[in-house]
């Protein structure tokens, strides 16, 4: 949790932060306020915006108590001492103050709102998906500013993490997951193994080997039926269909 990986984006490199508790290099001398807004809003203690590769556009709809669990996490976590690298990115885009234009174009602030119309299931999936594991950030394509085509949400990316395709995890059935049951789902979440035995590889492993596969079963079967409710959207790739 000390930070300094890269990750890449069409703008430059940004490297991950220290968010151990270290007062002095990490975030060690943060409030619960201060970090509450960083996830909600995408604002520095000190009043600066983050770039949006911190996904606080998708953290902004954590409920607080979970915010506050997660901060005592970190809190629990051995401090380490670790300046940030400089992120390389050239101007306008090293330009935090641009950032606030970002957000007026790109970011809606706000928790999460239950839905009393679908199943405890479909809204404990949907926080998930949307919230704390935040796929639409991988799995959708953004524009030419960098904002999620909303329209084609979790359609799939070329421009995914470090470089990386994302692919298409709606129920369309010739380029998503549209053939795949809630088992295969949920199998895939624990296991990295998909129907057709080819494996996750890259980010995706990463992601299923540190996070998913801890999750509970209950929690899987959440996301897989609030995926199998999308709309399906046909995937496409270097603007034609994936046909």
């Amino acid at each position: 949790m000390a930070g300094g990986r890269p990750i890449k984006t069409p703008f430059g490199s940004i490297y991950a932060t220290n968010i151990t508790p270290d007062i002095e290099t990490g975030i060690g001398a943060w409030s619960d306020a201060d970090f509450v807004r960083a996830m909600r809003e995408g604002i520095a203690p000190d009043g600066s915006h983050y770039y949006p590769v911190f996904p606080y556009t998708a953290f902004t709809r954590m409920r607080e108590r979970d915010l506050l669990d997660l901060k005592a996490y970190l809190f629990s976590l051995p401090p380490i001492r670790k300046k940030n690298e400089p992120n390389a990115l050239s101007p306008p885009f090293s330009w935090r103050s641009t950032l606030a234009l970002w957000k007026v174009l790109h970011f809606s602030e706000g928790e999460f709102e239950y839905r009393e119309d679908r199943s405890e299931a479909w809204n404990r999936g949907a926080y998930l998906v949307e919230a704390l594991a935040h796929c639409a950030e991988c799995h959708t394509p953004r524009t030419a500013t960098g904002g999620l085509l909303v329209d084609r949400a979790y359609a799939g990316s070329e421009e995914g993490p470090e470089g990386e395709s994302a692919p298409n995890i709606t129920p369309d059935k010739p380029t998503g997951v549209g053939a795949w049951s809630a088992s295969d789902m949920i199998w895939y979440l624990q296991s990295g193994f998909e129907p057709d035995g080819d494996t996750a590889q890259g980010v995706m492993w990463e992601v299923i080997e540190q996070g998913y596969q801890h999750l509970s079963e209950r929690d899987l079967d959440a996301i897989a039926v609030y995926l199998q409710t999308l709309k399906p959207i046909e995937q496409f790739v270097g603007g034609r269909s994936a046909d």
